[in-house]
């Protein structure tokens, strides 16, 4: 009889057949721990935004289920509602105020506690403590500093000065536009300030990072070319801190076209509803006139909205990491 002799396996290939099992474990145990939030997201986010657009395509508006299809009816009703219109414009208004004051607020007080001041850390505590607090508490407070008849009031008495904030119904350089009278709510101020306030503490700290990641060379470089400190920061400075003004800018649009809690706790619609946005009138119109469908049309058009804002950023940063 011949002998069958055995070919031998070389080490190498011993070896990669190791790894490629070690890989394949590994590859199953990653899947095995994402697998839970993945469904867990599927289904609690992504599923029930597929809900909301399914409802806000029906003609549910009542408290009795109806899912019969409606097309863009309850969309069509939004935008010829008085009280919607009025919603978008003060979410333009109050984006803008907010976004742009937030910026800049942010960049002064970094620029501030970048000159290595005495206390530093005592005003960067008190400048980001309004970010532990939340909305809600933001609003109560705000609301009774601004109250017309108590508060700051009290003492802008003595000056025979006496602002309505948020109760002020005066829409600034107006004119009618659909339903409403388009232009900026004198209200809005109000809100804006006490938004301002909170979140002000957040565009610091991405600046003051921003400003100490910043070589010192750079700047002594442009100081031995005799440039001032403000050209520095206009040319140098400001230009290297372009994305993170990007970040600011997307982080800050999120939340005030998602606004609700601050406005719902301050002032609530307004009067004529110089304050409200869409959040407010998205919980009304679902949860206490139970028209569920308008409410879901709601929500899809402000999900829209930050889309708008969101998706570009995010394919950028895509494909810069690209």
């Amino acid at each position: 009889m011949e002998t069958v002799k055995e070919t031998p396996i070389a080490p190498s290939v011993k070896v990669q057949s190791a790894k490629k099992r070690k890989l394949s474990a590994d590859h199953l145990t990653a899947i095995g721990f994402l697998l839970p939030s993945f469904l867990l997201i599927l289904i609690f986010v992504y599923g029930f935004i597929g809900w909301t657009g399914y409802v806000s395509v029906s003609s549910w508006n009542s408290l009795v289920p109806d899912f019969s299809f409606a097309g863009l009816e309850n969309y069509l009703f939004l935008f010829q509602d008085f009280r919607f219109q009025a919603d978008l414009r003060n979410t333009l208004f109050f984006t803008i105020l907010f976004i742009g004051l937030v910026i800049v607020m942010g960049i002064l007080l970094a620029i501030l506690l970048d000159q290595k001041i005495k206390g530093e850390s005592i005003f960067r505590n008190i400048f980001f403590f309004p970010m532990a607090l939340s909305f809600v508490v933001t609003g109560v407070v705000w609301q009774w500093i601004l109250n017309p008849s108590t508060g700051v009031n009290l003492f802008l008495k003595n000056f025979g000065i006496q602002p309505k904030w948020y109760t002020d119904t005066n829409i600034l350089a107006g004119f009618k536009w659909g339903s409403i009278e388009f232009g900026l709510p004198a209200a809005l101020f109000a809100v804006v300030l006490a938004a301002v306030w909170q979140m002000t503490g957040f565009s610091l700290a991405m600046y003051l990072a921003g400003l100490r990641g910043i070589s010192e060379e750079v700047r002594e470089a442009a100081r031995m070319d005799g440039a001032s400190e403000f050209t520095i920061y206009r040319k140098i400075i400001l230009p290297l801190l372009r994305p993170i003004t990007v970040s600011v800018i997307i982080i800050m649009a999120h939340i005030s076209l998602k606004i609700f809690d601050l406005i719902y706790a301050m002032t609530g619609p307004g009067a004529n509803f110089v304050t409200d946005v869409p959040g407010v009138y998205m919980f009304e119109t679902t949860f206490r006139g139970n028209m569920y469908a308008n409410g879901a049309a709601i929500a899809i058009i402000m999900l829209l909205t930050v889309a708008i804002f969101i998706v570009p950023y995010l394919i950028s940063s895509r494909k810069g990491e690209t």
